[in-house]
């Protein structure tokens, strides 16, 4: 196992637990590179800047989609697979899960658009993912006071929230095999706790 990922909504903590992760791992001597996405790369994360500042109608579905496509082939060519190929091992904040739920909600036909684009430009899979699970009332409220120019999604509300949650809890009945669900609704130490017992039991 050397490609993990975390999921979760705005404000449910995922970076937090992958950065606690990455130190707990490097602890156990293992060559650890930590990145994020949109982003990860120069180009990536210029892309990032175009899709997570600005209106909330900046971007129509299918181009934010195409954005979010580029900037991952990006990481993946600069960071993501010569990383993997050297035997690193590679954490990620976000990865296609995100887009298959933020972007693939969005409109009814998007789902295929999201599985086509991903098949034909991306075609990996993350090895483990970690989905911290948080009620969307209390990650809304995280994010919102976590400010910042980056706020274009948390500027949907809470409907959004509450659906990219029921999104993300059905990838992960979907692929019980590769996707853990963790209970974000806890203080750090202890959903750090359960986060690492996840994963050294797949290491």
């Amino acid at each position: 196992m050397s490609f993990i990922t975390f999921e979760g909504i705005d404000g449910s903590g995922k970076t937090t637990q992958a950065r606690r992760l990455v130190d707990w791992m490097i602890g156990q001597g293992r060559d650890v590179v930590f990145t994020r996405e949109p982003g990860g790369s120069a180009g990536a994360e210029q892309i990032r800047k175009l899709v997570l500042e600005g209106a909330t109608d900046r971007w129509s579905a299918e181009t934010e989609l195409l954005l979010f496509t580029a900037a991952r082939r990006d990481h993946l060519e600069r960071l993501i697979n010569p990383a993997l190929e050297e035997g690193k091992v590679v954490v990620c904040d976000r990865f296609i899960d995100s887009t298959r739920v933020y972007q693939g909600l969005r409109q009814a036909d998007m789902r295929e658009l999201v599985a086509a684009l991903h098949r034909l430009m991306i075609h990996r899979e993350p090895d483990l993912t970690m989905l911290i699970d948080m009620e969307p009332h209390l990650g809304l409220d995280r994010a919102v006071a976590r400010g910042g120019e980056e706020a274009r999604f948390e500027a949907f509300g809470l409907e959004l929230q509450k659906t990219i949650r029921a999104g993300f809890l059905q990838l992960a009945r979907d692929c019980p095999d590769r996707i853990v669900v963790i209970d974000g609704n806890r203080d750090i130490e202890s959903v750090a706790a359960d986060v690492t017992a996840a994963v050294e039991a797949r290491l």
